[in-house]
């Protein structure tokens, strides 16, 4: 079938006795795109992530998947989740564990095939159980592509992953949206979420407090970063200085947060022994607590 959507949330609420979850949560995804969904703990994502996949249900407002409601999207093999933990039989072999679940299913991807595309085509025969978590990660994966499914959601996909695991895995997620596959993941990974999401949603407090791409989220944490190599930098002086927003020394080096990052430039080259002077955007890190009130 075909829809506009691959998610659709309609002021969703979810409340869990007088805790407030979720608090009128508005977000559309588009077939083919990869969103990441930031924010940090208690913000929300779980409880959405779960309404996402018929686990629970909204107080209030409507979930929409793939034009239908959740579960009827699940039984119709349309939708896959690839969780941190759990799911796997640690006895069984790499091979035999990818077999076994396809046999569950009535139409499935080849076995080998989704070995493949997850990288792990080379411990078919290992065991489970002698697995690094972050080949554990990537069995998780390919277990969810069996079921060719529209939508992927994937919560901390990467986790005990190294470097070039990361890449490989990006690589694929990158393939499969390429051929239209929805991916919507949750990562405290922000570098991540920059380098590979089309699109950033940030929640805080179960609402959406920014969405767009990573150079537009980025935009909204006002200021730029001053970077200089400074001996016993003078911080009284500088946070006295108009428009700083903080001031942070590491080691001989200082990093002033500022909104006017000109006279802060002007004042370390002319009345100051600093050097190596760098000015720069404010990153998605910076982004992310301006917007939530986290804490570094």
């Amino acid at each position: 079938m075909t829809t506009q959507t691959a998610v659709s949330l309609r002021d969703v609420t979810k409340n869990f006795g007088d805790v407030e979850a979720v608090r009128g949560i508005d977000l559309d995804i588009a077939p083919g795109e990869v969103v990441a969904f930031l924010g940090p703990n208690g913000a929300g994502k779980t409880t959405t992530i779960d309404m996402l996949l018929g686990l629970s249900q909204p107080t209030s407002g409507e979930v929409e998947v793939m034009g239908m409601k959740p579960r009827d999207a699940i039984a119709h093999g349309l939708v896959s989740a690839v969780m941190q933990t759990g799911g796997l039989l640690k006895d069984m072999t790499v091979r035999e564990t990818v077999a076994y679940m396809a046999s569950l299913f009535a139409n499935t991807e080849s076995v080998d095939d989704v070995l493949k595309r997850s990288g792990i085509s080379q411990l078919a025969a290992r065991k489970v159980g002698k697995c690094s978590g972050g080949e554990q990660q990537r069995l998780r994966f390919a277990l969810a592509l069996l079921p060719d499914p529209a939508l992927l959601l994937l919560d901390e996909p990467t986790t005990g992953m190294d470097v070039e695991g990361r890449r490989a895995f990006w690589g694929a997620i990158r393939e499969d949206a390429s051929r239209g596959r929805t991916v919507l993941f949750a990562t405290h990974y922000l570098e991540e979420a920059d380098q590979y999401a089309d699109r950033i949603v940030l929640v805080s407090k179960g609402k959406v407090v920014a969405d767009g791409t990573g150079s537009q989220v980025k935009a909204l944490a006002s200021g730029r970063t001053v970077r200089a190599t400074w001996p016993a930098a003078d911080v009284e002086r500088l946070t006295a200085l108009g428009g700083v927003d903080s001031v942070e020394v590491r080691g001989d080096t200082v990093h002033v947060h500022a909104k006017d990052t000109d006279t802060v430039a002007r004042y370390l080259l002319s009345e100051t022994n600093a050097r190596d002077l760098e000015i720069t955007a404010r990153g998605l890190e910076e982004a992310f607590i301006n917007l939530t009130g986290a804490q570094a």
